[in-house]
């Protein structure tokens, strides 16, 4: 059965994944709202395939805060990438230089909201970086940032990457930390069924220095980091 849901999954999601695809590109010339819905759109369709097809469940433990906070993300799979905008609204997203270099995607990827992070460009692309950022949270769009960089296997932990306290301090905003535990059910060829938890802890003041946001905000994003199953 576990191998019947996946083959399910693969071919119904990625075949109407198609569809959201030929949208987005009529979405690119409309502008910025209409490739959102899109996007929002596709991010539904993957959540209904995860939960209907794989028979995951997905469990959310606590609230998000009103306007004006930076998100920071455990990252185990590709689920809470996708899941996003399910998670958050209309998140603007801090996602690496590279992706959005990928033909067609990466000219998608910024008209709907994503931040290129220059890592080695030095202070002038990381001006640029905050302007764009402070330019959708203006937007009333929650700020998201998976701090560890990539993705990290369940039951470890990853040092934050050292331009996240930089951001922080940058662009004065609260930090939510927000954990969860994809890793063993969905980053794997054939997917499990289970339940996949996203918590959001507890919102963290700014202002503090760079050892405690580090510190704080690693704890809280492993908050549910044990042995893999």
């Amino acid at each position: 059965m576990t191998i019947l849901r996946n083959l399910a999954f693969y071919l119904i999601f990625y075949g109407g994944s198609l569809f959201y695809v030929l949208g987005s590109l009529a979405a690119l010339a409309l502008g910025r709202k209409a490739l959102i819905f899109v996007a929002a759109g596709w991010s539904t369709w993957h959540r209904l395939c995860v939960t209907g097809l794989l028979g995951i469940r997905i469990r959310v433990e606590g609230e998000l805060p009103g306007e004006g906070y930076l998100v920071a993300l455990k990252h185990e799979s590709f689920f809470e990438a996708i899941d996003l905008p399910n998670l958050l609204g209309r998140p603007a997203v801090i996602a690496k230089a590279e992706l959005l270099r990928i033909p067609f995607w990466g000219q998608a990827a910024r008209v709907y909201g994503l931040i290129a992070v220059e890592r080695d460009q030095g202070a002038k692309a990381l001006r640029a970086m905050i302007s764009g950022a402070r330019r959708l949270i203006a937007e009333g769009r929650p700020l998201a940032i998976f701090p560890e960089g990539t993705r990290v296997p369940h039951g470890r932990e990853a040092p934050l990457q050292s331009g996240f306290a930089g951001l922080y301090k940058l662009l004065g905003l609260p930090v939510v930390p927000i954990a969860v535990d994809s890793g063993p059910l969905y980053h794997r060829r054939w997917k499990r069924r289970g339940t996949i938890t996203f918590r959001i802890g507890e919102t963290i003041p700014t202002g503090l220095p760079r050892e405690e946001i580090e510190a704080r905000v690693l704890a809280a994003i492993n908050d549910l980091n044990t042995t893999p199953a």
